[in-house]
């Protein structure tokens, strides 16, 4: 549910006077409220003075929010981010436990930072690699600080953070899929409409064919002579089993016991010579 953080935070000539001490003027004195929020029951008066809370302490949210304003988020879904933090700040808070500011900060930070690490990645990045990537670029920006610094190498990126080279790697890479790149993108500025899609190879079904083909060969060699015939018959003249039976003879139940005996025998040379498991074929029930 979204909150309204246009008409939800008090006028300024109603909100309190922070006290002495006090390092931002969103930090209003509501030590009152919310014991009086714990004191009461669930029910209207108890939401009134939650609302209040919220709405007093929105304009922290704000800030908060405002410190990741270039991360490619739009400033006011951060706030609403950031406002949801709020909430869930308050509602969790223990004023026996210190000062409402103290609790709400990381809270609402964490809430911030999750909504980048869940909902902005292009890509489904891990946690961990999510975090070798903030290592990698700080310690790039660590070590590019002074002018004319060269760009470090993984095994200087690895000296400073102490990652391994190949943790290293796995950062670098995440840098790149914090967004993606469109399949239509065009990759010049001419009229030809040349894309991204352009570039990529497809799948060549023929190539499975060939293999299956050569794979087969060993095992048809091995058949007798009149069960390759009868292999020929169905699977290249398309004959019928009963076709296939009157030419030769027999019923086409025995045509239909060899056809299955000569495949089976076929792919398992085949799968042996692979190594691999057996695959679900096509029965031949054709009548």
């Amino acid at each position: 549910m979204l909150i309204d953080i246009s008409t939800s935070s008090h006028d300024a000539s109603d909100r309190p006077t922070p006290p002495a001490g006090r390092h931002h003027d969103d930090s209003p004195a509501t030590e009152a409220r919310f014991r009086r929020l714990t004191e009461l029951e669930h029910g209207p008066e108890r939401e009134a003075v939650r609302d209040e809370l919220v709405a007093a302490w929105l304009p922290m949210a704000h800030r908060i929010a405002g410190r990741f304003r270039e991360r490619g988020e739009s400033l006011e879904d951060l706030r609403q981010v950031a406002a949801l933090g709020l909430v869930k700040a308050v509602d969790r808070f223990d004023p026996s436990r210190g000062a409402f500011e103290s609790y709400a900060v990381p809270t609402i930070t964490g809430e911030v930072k999750r909504h980048f690490r869940d909902r902005m990645w292009a890509l489904r990045v891990p946690r961990r690699v999510q975090e070798l990537r903030n290592k990698v670029r700080v310690a790039r920006r660590e070590l590019t600080q002074n002018p004319g610094t060269p760009e470090p190498s993984a095994a200087d990126i690895a000296a400073h953070t102490g990652l391994t080279e190949d943790e290293v790697g796995a950062g670098m890479e995440a840098m790149e899929s914090f967004s993606t790149l469109s399949l239509d993108a065009e990759l010049s500025s001419a009229d030809d409409g040349y894309s991204l899609a352009d570039t990529l190879g497809t799948s060549e079904t023929s190539y499975d064919v060939v293999v299956d083909r050569e794979a087969a060969k060993e095992g048809l060699r091995q058949l007798p002579e009149r069960d390759r015939a009868i292999l020929y018959m169905r699977f290249f003249e398309d004959m019928t089993q009963s076709r296939i039976a009157d030419q030769l003879g027999i019923s086409q139940m025995h045509v239909s016991r060899l056809i299955s005996r000569s495949c089976a025998k076929v792919r398992d040379e085949a799968l042996e010579q692979r190594g691999s498991r057996p695959r679900a074929g096509r029965r031949d029930t054709t009548g």
